[in-house]
C-alpha cells in the first residue's frame, strides 16, 4: 500500500516549515480508533500538521490490516498534512514492513549500538525508504524509562555533538532524534530544579543548521491527569514531565518533532476512571470509551496550541 494513497504525506515539508516557523510538529502516539480519532480530531480543530506514532508493539496490537483500515476510514488529504511513522524501529525488517503497509516515515532506533554500527543501520534503512519517498528519522544518545517493549531502558547517555555531523553525512538521514535530559514514561526528571541540556542542543543545532530535530520523551505529564487518576483508585507517585515553558524553548532551537506518548495515556486512564466511578451502573463501552477520547483531544489540543505552536500552520 502506497501512502499517497491514504491521503497521508511524509514529513519532508513539514519539517522544512517547522524549522522556518520555530515550532514544532506534534507527534501523538496512537493505539486503538479512540487515539487515532482524538488526535485527527485536534488537528482538525487546530489546523495543524500531525504525525500519527505508531510503535513496533502498538502496531502488533492493531494489526497492520486494522491500521490501515482505520486510516483509510478517515478520510485524511494531503492537505492536512498528517504523517504515519514508525516509532523505534528496532530492525531493517521492520522498517520495510511499515513502509509496504502504508507508513509515510519510520524511525530506526540503532541508538544501543555503537556508532559504526548505527551508521550501517540507518544506512540501510535510508536507502530502502528513499526509494519509496518515505522519510527516515534516526537517533544518536539513549534515553532511559520505559513506555512498551520497543522502548525499555535503565541507561541513558547524552548525544554528543561532534558526532552529528558525520552521522547525518554518512546517512543520509532526514531527521536527528537526539539526547538531552528527556526519558520514556512517565518519570521523567529525578528533581523538579532539572532542566533540559541546551547547552548540547544549541552546539548540535551550531553543528545541523537548518536540519530537523528531534525530542523523545517528552511529555509534559499534567499534574491534574495524575491528581484525577490517584483520586480514583490510581497509584502513581512521584511523576515528573518536562514543563511546557522548556519544551517551546526547544523548539526555537531547531527541535521540530516533539513526541508525546505518556500524556495521552494518563488522559485515557484518567477519563475512564472516573466515568466508571462517577457513573458506577453504566458499562456502555462508547460512553467510557467517548469519556477518554473526549480527554485526548482536549490534551492534543492544548499541546498544540501551547507547547508545539503549530495551531494554524497547513
Amino acid at each position: 500500500m502506497k501512502y499517497t494513497k491514504l491521503g497521508l504525506t511524509n514529513t519532508k515539508q513539514m519539517f522544512q516549515d517547522a524549522l522556518t516557523g520555530r515550532y514544532a510538529v506534534p507527534a501523538f502516539n496512537i493505539y486503538n480508533m479512540e487515539t487515532l480519532m482524538a488526535v485527527l480530531s485536534a488537528a482538525r480543530t487546530t489546523h495543524s500538521p500531525v504525525i500519527l506514532g505508531v510503535s513496533e508493539s502498538a502496531l502488533k496490537y492493531m494489526g497492520a490490516d486494522m491500521l490501515v483500515g482505520m486510516i483509510g476510514g478517515c478520510n485524511i488529504s494531503p492537505d492536512m498534512q498528517i504523517a504515519l511513522h514508525l516509532d523505534h524501529g528496532n530492525s531493517v525488517a521492520a522498517c520495510q514492513h511499515a513502509i509496504e503497509i502504508g507508513f509515510s516515515s519510520v524511525m530506526i532506533d540503532a541508538s544501543k549500538l555503537p556508532f559504526d554500527e548505527n551508521v550501517k543501520l540507518t544506512k540501510q534503512v535510508v536507502d530502502f525508504a528513499h526509494k519509496h519517498n518515505v522519510s527516515v528519522e534516526s537517533e544518536l544518545g539513549t534515553l532511559s524509562g520505559i513506555e512498551d517493549e520497543n522502548t525499555f531502558g535503565t541507561q541513558s547517555s547524552y548525544t554528543n555533538p561532534s558526532d552529528v555531523e558525520r552521522f547525518v553525512q554518512l546517512t543520509d538521514t532526514d531527521s536527528l532524534a537526539i539526547a538531552i535530559g528527556t526519558s520514556h514514561g512517565a518519570y521523567k526528571r529525578t528533581a523538579p530544579t532539572q532542566e533540559l541540556r541546551f547547552d548540547i542542543l544549541s552546539e548540535i543545532a551550531k553543528r545541523l543548521p537548518d536540519f530537523p530535530l528531534v525530542l523523545h520523551g517528552a511529555s509534559s505529564i499534567p499534574t491534574d491527569l495524575v491528581n484525577t487518576i490517584n483520586e480514583y483508585g490510581g497509584n502513581l507517585s512521584g511523576t515528573l514531565g518536562i514543563p511546557s515553558t522548556q519544551l517551546r524553548q526547544a523548539t526555537q532551537m531547531n527541535i521540530c518533532k516533539i513526541n508525546v506518548d505518556s500524556d495521552l495515556r494518563l488522559g485515557f486512564t484518567a477519563a475512564v476512571r472516573q466515568h466508571l466511578a462517577q457513573n458506577p451502573n453504566n458499562f456502555n463501552p462508547r460512553e467510557i470509551l467517548g469519556a477518554a477520547r473526549e480527554m485526548m483531544t482536549t490534551i492534543c489540543i492544548n499541546e498544540i496550541r501551547n507547547i508545539m505552536g503549530s495551531e494554524n500552520k497547513r
